[in-house]
């Protein structure tokens, strides 16, 4: 199963799953998620594509959820984002732009601002100006790191839509400090890059399309804050629910994790449980029984391959400008200065000691070799290491000018250096369990010993010693130590964790490193009783080394293809390091002299099956020449049935004396004759070599020359294509942004698009004509209904107004628009047109949301039905007040307020007054008071309201300037159609000449 089909059956449930219990209750004010934050944090990442996936997303979010939300994207430095106000819209929790030192609260969107990075400090939001050129920033990888280490357990990352690799070494961050991580189906992205790149690392524990992603989160944290629970009652050692688990782990990969961190075990197989919906142990331990490839995902799951280039820049400052120089400085000439990498992951840290090295070595013109031996039991990190190929976005992490220097640009990212992965073996190795590298100046086991249990430690510091020459260096990460170890090793740096090895007794020196047990005796997570005690003195072993180290020749431990597999003693006269890639086969490290004899002494012992000897073999070596007795022997391997060879040296002057110390080699005859003609001969030939070398000197120096002129060309072009190489990545980071401005400008003119919909149909709904004129009070828009004023067709959009025939009858409506342009004062006039329709023409100055004037609004309103009643009032008022000034009686029409509406002719004659002092004054008010009768006004007021009239009410009254009259008064309310009283009609009759009305009455008058 390939990495993508793994992950993938990551997000499907099996069938056969056992499926969790009912959700245990929390209890009340339960907030221990942990000590850093008290709440989840999601950090989400995005580039081209991923505004589609933020409004998917967050269309799925509660207002309760719990949770914070931290959004990075590729933004546009020099454009505002409008992701704040998009999702707004369709989201209930706030949306906000992220501003700096705001402490992070849940149930909150936290949105990027433009041109900055984001990083998390104890809960708070920084925001710092980019200090990366353009197409090398990394803003998600940035943030999702401060957010692993600020978060810890409680952080969740998140993968949408987008171009490049961003986010990938972030994701590995997240997983190292215990968080989980969340990636978009690559098949459900607008831009696959990004998913796919997380997806290929390895780091993508759910891979999900975005509509199903919250759920899953949601159920994580529920699931999560449940194992956060305290067990009611203790567990006794030795019976932990998870040893079933860890025991079929080592059965099926041979690795044993019981002498792990409890608590990273415990949280990583509970996340698989999770994954699974499986809360008993032991039912995954039946689960991984029954499924293989899960078993595999498991032992990936507890490989913590967190790593970078350069982690901690400080302390590798100080191995280059401190620490190198002086253990360096007294090296002889061509010493192989030989370093051990333990648990070097995806192989970032021992390509950087290699660099480091390189720099060092290239200053002070020191002829050393350097080998490096990385290791690690993780295959798949080894082949990663390997092929030495890490993405775009190590440049985080790594100074422009070394990835000029050490590495080469390719497609899927940066490849290292042929130079500096010569350097480097990568071997797959248990530090655990297998033999140790020997003989090291340095050993670097950064950030592995901190997943180990104290007992585990105490066991691997001695075996670092014995691995380590006297005096050389470990290096350690921060939060690590030597513990109690101070008699193996002396401190150099404490910050940075740089300590020197102490040279002990060899009994001493020994004695941690053998007295370890090949595998722990007990499996689960109580404390293991080691097989030996450390301090307990092994005296059969002991033996045995000192007897091996003083009378057995030096060996050496082959497969039948020439591989050496053990060294026993030392074999430097006899055995180097091959130049070039490092290379392990004996026939290849042989010195000048053995390798034939060498070679066909190993092919007789794999032939006959019986031990082979080469005998008085001449080998060179810095002191001399010397003769060597080889002695080639089968070796079978019990555990493996493996066919092996053990080779031994032995110097022909110690066999001879071993025999014989007092006899002296006899000379044979003839051999000063044959000795002197060899030596002739040697003369010659060296004086033609000598003859031809001088020639063959001066055709290197013209190639040198050449060589040079090539190599500067060759520099020159380099350099432009580094040059071209960065403008590219500044262009893919250039179109990025423009991808992400773009999807939020779509999403912005869909609004606007509804908008415009949404005006136009009030526009249409209201039947105004409306025309939007420019300043130059050309046309810009219209509504359909401006064209009965206007002969307007869709091609007079930008003509100027005065150019467009109206219907409008002695009406200059662009004068009128031109005042109101230039006064900003609105007005409003009636206009009839041709076809004798009345028009409200309403003039406004077109104001920008910034009030800034760009032309005039024009609207027209149908008035001709108001203007038609009006006609038809005023006709009917006329005829009203004819009817009035024919009666001959005095008549009086009152509104509501007793207010005089209008007045008889007669009314005005007996009353000697006009219609300026009547028309518009309360009637009680008329004629200094005149009219203020108290039995009129009770009529008006008490009565009238009672009833709709009152009839012949004799009134007797002395009006100033006309004397006593008699009056008889008639009163009548004029209702509307919704029954309100509207006028009051006021008829008076003057009696005083005439008879009582009961006289009148009688007579039938």
């Amino acid at each position: 199963m390939g990495k993508r089909d793994e992950n993938m059956a990551v997000k499907k449930k099996n069938p056969g799953t056992i499926k969790a219990k009912a959700a245990k209750k929390l209890p009340d004010g339960n907030k221990d998620l942990d000590v850093k934050t008290g709440f989840p944090i999601i950090g989400m990442g995005a580039s081209a594509g991923g505004l589609e996936a933020f409004e998917i997303f967050f269309k799925e979010i509660p207002p309760n959820s719990g949770m914070a939300f931290i959004l990075v994207s590729h933004l546009d430095p020099g454009h505002a984002s409008m992701l704040v106000e998009i999702l707004q819209r369709i989201t209930k929790i706030p949306v906000v732009e992220a501003g700096n030192n705001v402490i992070v609260e849940p149930d909150h969107v936290y949105i990027i601002p433009p041109n900055r990075e984001l990083t998390l400090f104890h809960g708070t939001i920084q925001l710092n100006v980019p200090g990366q050129l353009r197409g090398q920033r990394m803003p998600i990888d940035t943030f999702l790191r401060s957010l692993a280490e600020d978060a810890g357990e409680n952080a969740i990352a998140v993968i949408f839509s987008g171009s490049g690799m961003d986010g990938t070494l972030g994701l590995r961050a997240v997983i190292g400090a215990g968080g989980v991580s969340f990636v978009q189906d690559p098949v459900t992205a607008k831009y696959d890059s990004m998913p796919t790149s997380a997806i290929q690392s390895g780091l993508a524990t759910f891979i999900l399309p975005v509509e199903k992603m919250y759920k899953e989160i949601a159920d994580y944290v529920h699931n999560y804050q449940i194992r956060k629970i305290p067990t009611p009652l203790p567990v006794p050692e030795g019976k932990h629910p998870f040893t079933k688990i860890l025991m079929v782990l080592r059965t099926k990969t041979g690795h044993d994790f019981s002498l792990y961190k409890q608590t990273t075990i415990r949280r990583r197989i509970e996340r698989r449980m999770d994954m699974h919906s499986i809360e008993d142990p032991d039912a995954y331990a039946r689960y991984l029984t029954e499924n293989p490839s899960e078993v595999h995902l498991l032992f990936k799951e507890l490989l913590i391959n967190v790593t970078s280039f350069f982690r901690d820049p400080e302390a590798f400052e100080i191995l280059k400008s401190e620490i190198l120089p002086e253990i360096l400085e007294n090296k002889p000439e061509n010493y192989i200065f030989r370093i051990w990498v333990a648990g070097c992951a995806t192989g970032e840290e021992a390509y950087s000691i290699a660099m480091i090295f390189r720099e060092c070595l290239d200053t002070a013109r020191h002829p050393f070799k350097v080998q490096i031996y990385s290791t690690d039991i993780n295959e798949d990190a080894i082949a990663i290491a390997r092929s030495g190929i890490y993405p775009p976005n190590i440049s985080i992490d790594i100074t422009p000018e070394r990835l000029r220097r050490f590495f080469t640009k390719e497609e899927t990212g940066f490849r290292v250096k042929k130079e500096i992965r010569e350097m480097v073996v990568f071997a797959i190795q248990d530090v655990i369990k297998d033999p140790p590298f020997t003989r090291l100046d340095l050993l670097s086991c950064r950030n592995l010993m901190i997943y180990f249990e104290p007992e585990l430690q105490s066991r691997l510091i001695p075996t670092f010693h014995y691995a380590l020459n006297p005096g050389g260096i470990l290096f350690l990460s921060p939060s690590e130590s030597i513990g109690r170890f101070t008699d193996l090793f002396s401190p150099i740096s404490r910050k940075w964790k740089f300590y020197h090895s102490r040279q002990l007794i060899s009994s001493t020196r020994t004695e941690g490193r053998y007295n370890l047990p090949a595998t722990p005796v007990q499996i689960g997570f109580g404390k293991p009783e080691l097989a030996v005690k450390p301090n307990e003195t092994n005296f059969v072993e002991l033996t045995r080394r000192i007897l091996l180290q003083n009378y057995a020749p030096p060996s050496v431990i082959i497969d039948y293809e020439g591989n050496t597999l053990y060294v026993q003693g030392d074999t430097g006269n006899y055995l180097r390091p091959a130049p070039g890639h490092a290379n392990l086969n004996i026939i290849d490290m042989a010195r000048d002299g053995l390798q034939l004899g060498l070679r066909k002494a190993i092919n007789t012992a794999i032939k006959n099956k019986t031990p082979a000897i080469a005998r008085g073999l001449s080998v060179k070596t810095n002191s001399g020449i010397h003769h060597v007795d080889i002695t080639v022997r089968s070796l079978t391997d019990p555990g493996t049935s493996k066919e092996l060879l053990i080779v031994s040296f032995l110097d022909a002057k110690e066999r001879d004396t071993e025999k014989n110390p007092h006899r002296k080699t006899p000379e044979r005859k003839g051999q000063s004759k044959r000795i002197d003609e060899l030596e002739q001969e040697l003369l010659y030939t060296k004086e033609n070599v000598q003859s031809n070398m001088v020639e063959m000197q001066a055709a290197n120096e013209e190639l040198k020359s050449t060589n040079e002129e090539l190599q500067s060309t060759n520099e020159e072009l380099q350099s432009t294509n580094e040059e071209l190489e960065t403008s590219k990545e500044e262009l893919q980071s250039v179109n990025e942004e423009i991808v992400t401005v773009n999807a939020e400008l779509q999403a912005k003119i869909e609004q606007l698009t509804n908008i415009q919909n949404d005006m136009k149909n009030l526009l249409d709904s209201t039947n105004i004509g409306t025309i939007f004129l420019y300043e130059n009070l050309a046309v810009k828009r219209f509504t359909k209904d401006a064209m009965q004023v206007f002969r307007l067709v869709a091609s007079d959009v930008g003509r100027p107004l005065a150019d467009i025939k109206s219907t409008i009858i002695s009406e200059d409506i662009v004068t009128d628009a031109q005042e109101v342009l230039d006064t900003m004062i609105p007005r409003e006039k009636e206009m009839q047109t041709a076809d004798n329709k009345w028009y409200l023409a309403h003039f406004t100055p077109y104001r920008t949301l910034e009030n800034v004037i760009e032309g005039v609004v024009i609207t027209f309103t149908d008035i001709t039905a108001i203007k038609s009643m009006e006609s038809e009032i005023r006709r009917a008022r006329e005829l009203a007040e004819n009817v009035i000034n024919t009666i001959r009686e005095p008549l009086v029409v009152l509104d509501p307020e007793f207010k005089v509406v209008s007045a008889s002719g007669s009314f005005y004659t007996t009353f000697r007054t006009s219609a300026v002092e009547t028309i518009g004054k309360n009637l009680f008010e008329l004629g200094n008071h005149q009219w203020n009768i108290p039995k009129l006004r009770e009529l008006l007021e008490t009565v009238l309201p009672q009833k709709t009239s009152f009839e012949n009410i004799e009134v007797d009254h002395v009006f100033p300037g006309i004397g006593r009259r008699k009056m008889l008064l008639n009163g009548r309310r004029i209702m509307s159609d919704r029954g309100e009283s509207r006028l009051i009609l006021l008829a008076i009759e003057d009696i005083t000449n005439q008879l009582p009305v009961k006289e009148r009455k009688g007579r039938g008058t």
